[in-house]
């Protein structure tokens, strides 16, 4: 994100309508912050030029391998009798047994590359939720589900939340969906397992704890930017190609998604995050229904706040996220915000930066009541916003990106305002 030079500029909007200057990155500040980790999406390059093919950010999502899959058997389909008086080995072996039926490998043909990623069965009907990165761009999808393989199709996806549907036709075979669990119940310390295909070693698991809830971090994609809010931190491995598969708990029950992971190497380094599970299967129930996916929308332009351009703006505080815009009629404007404001709040929340604001919304639901501390002039203020939904804003954002016609071979870029 740029800083303010001298006045500030429109540079952010709050519903995450701004394109990142590039789409295959090495490194990303996050919040005006100097990068010191790679975060990576895990989808796992199985051939190709690994420099084109993967996306390395801030964040890096949890899925594109750089090395050729190896041919390996599962027995995920195999009945496992437990033996094992050990209470940890126990859990892990009982829950292994129960969610492995419930886990995809997705492979992805994309050009000249082939990738693999993993997925979470959903319902019988052949429903299976991944990661949006997973599946971007893909020419052809095959999954592989309990040794057998199946041709899929997107079914809808969500590229701000980063999260996808696709199906297959089970025909005669009986699936196995995945059991879900209420990850609003998760606590810091939980035992919890990873379970994907790192590496195209399909239907691996990974056993470890809740190292963090509430994660929230924002990265650059090939459609804008995607929003990572309430992320669970986790130390159970997450690797590349793990990307789109099930975090469950102790009970064999869906507590996230795993996405993204903060790694110098690419590889896992004990911190990977997943999506939870009241979220995710929410935005995926969306999508099977054939709805648009909603989010939380405040109606501002941003731009960041720092000690340098707070001192060269005579700004009364050095940080936060300055309103160089309200939307006519949003729900900002109509709460009583105005152009100038510097929102340090968002309900108890401090707001350092226009991204930390961004993330601050969308972590809400629409509809939601915030309470929005604003600096005006020299004087604290406090509004009750009702949070609306970027609906209008998203059938904005298409119909600027559709076709305009015959333009002799010419297409103009539009960005929105918010």
């Amino acid at each position: 994100m740029s800083e303010i030079s001298n006045e500030p500029n429109p540079s952010m909007v709050d519903n995450n309508t701004t394109t990142s200057q590039q789409t295959v990155v090495t490194s990303m500040p996050v919040a005006n912050q100097k990068p010191r980790h790679g975060r990576t999406v895990l989808i796992s390059l199985v051939s190709g030029a690994v420099g084109a093919a993967v996306v390395v950010c801030g964040l890096k999502f949890s899925g594109f391998l750089n090395v050729p899959i190896t041919s390996n058997t599962s027995s995920a389909g195999q009945t496992i009798t437990i033996h094992s008086t050990d209470e940890k080995a126990t859990t892990a072996q009982a829950v292994s047994k129960k969610c492995l039926p419930s886990v995809a490998a997705i492979y992805i043909s994309s050009g000249n590359n082939d990738y693999v990623g993993s997925g979470v069965v959903l319902d019988t009907k052949g429903n299976i939720l991944t990661n949006y990165h997973v599946v971007d761009g893909a020419d052809t999808i095959s999954i592989t589900l309990n040794n057998v393989s199946y041709e899929a199709k997107v079914v809808g996806s969500d590229a701000s939340s980063d999260l996808a549907v696709v199906k297959i036709n089970p025909e005669d075979t009986q699936l196995t969906p995945i059991e879900v669990a209420d990850s609003d119940s998760l606590v810091v310390g939980d035992w919890v397992m990873s379970i994907g295909s790192p590496y195209g070693l399909d239907q691996s698991v990974s056993s470890g704890i809740v190292s963090s809830l509430y994660r929230s971090t924002m990265l650059p994609s090939t459609s804008g930017n995607t929003i990572y809010a309430n992320l669970i931190q986790t130390d159970a491995a997450i690797n590349p190609g793990n990307s789109g598969g099930a975090l469950v708990n102790a009970e064999g029950k869906l507590v996230g998604i795993n996405s993204i992971i903060e790694s110098e190497s690419g590889s896992n380094a004990g911190i990977g995050f997943a999506i939870p599970s009241n979220y995710a299967v929410k935005v995926a129930k969306t999508l099977i229904e054939g709805k648009q996916v909603l989010h939380a929308y405040l109606g501002v332009s941003l731009q960041s706040v720092t000690a340098d351009n707070a001192a060269r703006n005579n700004l009364s505080v050095n940080q936060g996220a300055y309103i160089t815009g309200v939307v006519a009629a949003s729900p900002a404007g109509t709460a009583g915000l105005k152009e100038g404001d510097i929102i340090t709040k968002v309900n108890d929340d401090d707001i350092s930066s226009a991204d930390a604001l961004i993330l601050a919304v969308r972590s809400h639901e629409v509809g939601e009541k915030v309470k929005v501390t604003v600096v005006r002039g020299s004087d604290e203020k406090t509004f009750e916003v009702t949070l609306g939904s970027d609906e209008s804003l998203q059938a904005g954002t298409a119909a600027d990106s559709a076709p305009k016609g015959d333009t002799s071979g010419d297409s103009s870029d539009s960005t929105g305002s918010n």
